[in-house]
């Protein structure tokens, strides 16, 4: 398939199950959790064609709650799977209510393309031909969520240079910077009803002390609908310490050891997606852009709850009121659990200030804890495959009335769909997920 002929331009899921009251929001956007729903769309990733573990591909596969939780029900994903399309494993987002699921390829000839498609159960996904070439706003390895229902944000970070000023071996450090592009993605109608770039907005003192960004990602909208939150990737050189490479052009130490700076958010307002600034934490240096899995949720109280993963320990809250960040408001994971070296590797904000997180500690194995925001306080589900299991890659966790759905897979190996009572924190070891080389799943949706 060649992409669209037609091209987003640069410009500058449906109803949910159950009804909810106007102060209860949950979810990336201000969704709640449906209270029932049809399906549970499991997906799982797959190795390149040289072999490289879950580089390949994404697989999906729905099935109903009754089928979750049968210990006697098999999912074989691999060989009776939904192929997703993308020439590697695809950021794919769902519909609330787990109807619909959203993806833009990642990379290959289509990177940048976006899809829909209908649940219809097993490996029947019905392909809307919603299709929409992104590619030129957001590049063709996206960053982008579902940052409210029927809502789509894509960011992209690009075009980033050194710049300096001098000739060898006396080159002198003058910045590091790329240029910002966000997409406002309609889900119903596969649309694009504005973008924009700018260069990314660091002050000239920052920039000259040797900060940059050199990505951003995982996009949340706040509850009033009028604010873009969007985690940063910042980094630091040491403009005093010039070296020449084996081409002669010039870099700069890492100063990461001196960094000062606070974990950073990017803020636009929306929908307009003008206005940039930057708010910092003081609780935290540990950046917010994750990897696949979205770390920004709309709480209950209507605050945004934003863990430092994939590589921190720390929950944070942006004020929903000043849409700056709450420094009075710290979740330590590591305190919660009484441990140290817990890294949150993906997260669900479910309701009422109530989560769960899947860790490593110190980078080794996958844990599962169920957090208290409000208390916080954190106590561990355990499970079967702790030493072997690998969040690196992990998406979405589904969430349906008082169920939250786990898949957990060490790569190569069969696992089990974990389905978790949030309320009473009661453990089914559901459906059985078989294995295949180079493969794990990825998530719930």
């Amino acid at each position: 398939m060649k992409k669209s002929l037609f091209k987003a331009v640069i410009l500058g899921v449906t109803v949910i199950f159950g009804g909810c009251k106007d102060d209860e929001v949950a979810g990336p956007g201000g969704e709640t959790p449906g209270e029932t729903r049809e399906f549970i769309s499991l997906t799982a990733s797959i190795p390149d064609d040289e072999g490289t573990a879950g580089n390949g591909g994404t697989m999906a596969y729905a099935i109903t709650h009754e089928q979750a939780i049968d210990p006697n029900f098999s999912v074989n994903i691999y060989d009776n799977g939904f192929g997703l399309r993308s020439a590697r494993t695809a950021r794919v987002q769902a519909s609330e209510d787990g109807t619909e699921l959203y993806n833009i390829q990642y990379t290959g000839e289509d990177g940048g393309v976006f899809n829909k498609y209908i649940v219809k159960g097993g490996k029947d996904y019905q392909d809307t031909g919603n299709e929409l070439d992104l590619s030129d706003i957001i590049g063709t390895s996206p960053r982008w969520t579902k940052a409210a229902e029927d809502i789509g944000i894509g960011v992209h970070l690009t075009g980033f240079q050194t710049i300096s000023d001098g000739v060898a071996p006396n080159h002198v450090y003058k910045y590091g910077r790329g240029k910002v592009r966000i997409a406002r993605i309609d889900l119903k109608g596969a649309s694009v009803p504005n973008s924009t770039e700018f260069d990314f907005p660091f002050t000239a003192e920052l920039e000259a002390q040797g900060y940059s960004v050199g990505r951003i990602d995982v996009p949340v909208l706040n509850q009033a609908q009028s604010k873009v939150f969007i985690g940063c990737n910042v980094a630091k050189v040491d403009p005093t310490k010039l070296s020449y490479n084996a081409s002669g052009v010039p870099t700069w130490a890492n100063d990461a050891a001196n960094r000062t700076l606070g974990t950073t958010t990017l803020v636009v307002d929306f929908p307009s997606l003008q206005n940039p600034k930057l708010i910092y934490s003081t609780l935290s240096k540990t950046n917010n852009h994750s990897y696949r899995t979205m770390t920004q949720y709309v709480g209950t109280d209507g605050h945004v709850y934003q863990a430092t993963a994939t590589g921190g320990k720390d929950i944070l809250r942006i004020d929903k009121n000043t849409n700056e960040y709450d420094n009075s408001y710290h979740f330590d994971l590591d305190q919660a659990l009484g441990l140290t070296g817990t890294r949150i590797q993906a997260w669900r904000y479910i309701k009422d200030g109530i989560g769960l997180v899947l860790y490593n500690i110190a980078g080794n194995g996958g844990y599962i804890a169920m957090i208290d925001l409000n208390a916080k306080t954190a106590t561990k589900i355990s499970n079967d495959y702790e030493a072997g299991l690998n969040f690196g890659q992990y998406q979405n966790l589904a969430v349906s009335g008082d169920y939250i759905y786990v898949p957990l897979t060490p790569t190569d190996l069969p696992g089990r769909l974990y389905v978790i009572n949030w309320k009473t924190k009661d453990v089914i070891k559901g459906s059985v997920l078989t294995g295949k080389t180079g493969s794990s799943y990825l998530g719930s949706y």
